[in-house]
């Protein structure tokens, strides 16, 4: 097959691979302002929760947050959404100390605590 870079983007005699690497190509370089980071997959509870205004959500639905932590999260006075939020506020929306807090708070592994800081900081993106 024809070999390419994303500055000399042929247009015909590509195999199946090839075209689906092309499309791909094209759409990075169409959209230079995009990150890889942007391009991740979250998960549907993730989309929920910053999807809409926080209210008086359990902590538990929080990404990454599910019923073990979020029950060591309440035993510590964790118990909704808005008081976790509160501390990653307190916190200055950091993501080394927030996460170091939720592992030493509820013991959140790194993809966990992960999780649930993209999640907070998306929510204060798009709500505050």
């Amino acid at each position: 097959c024809v070999s390419f870079s994303a500055r000399q983007l042929p247009r015909e005699g590509l195999c199946e691979t090839c075209k689906n690497t092309f499309l791909y190509l094209v759409f990075i370089t169409a959209l230079p302002s995009l990150s890889v980071a942007a391009m991740s997959s979250t998960s549907q509870k993730h989309r929920d929760f910053v999807g809409e205004p926080m209210g008086e959500k359990e902590v538990t639905s929080l990404a990454g947050i599910g019923d073990t932590l979020g029950g060591r999260l309440k035993e510590q006075g964790f118990d909704k959404a808005y008081v976790v939020l509160g501390q990653f506020l307190v916190l200055k929306k950091n993501e080394e100390f927030f996460k170091d807090w939720l592992k030493a708070t509820c013991n959140a592994n790194s993809k966990q605590s992960g999780d649930c800081y993209t999640c907070l900081r998306e929510w204060c993106d798009n709500f505050l």
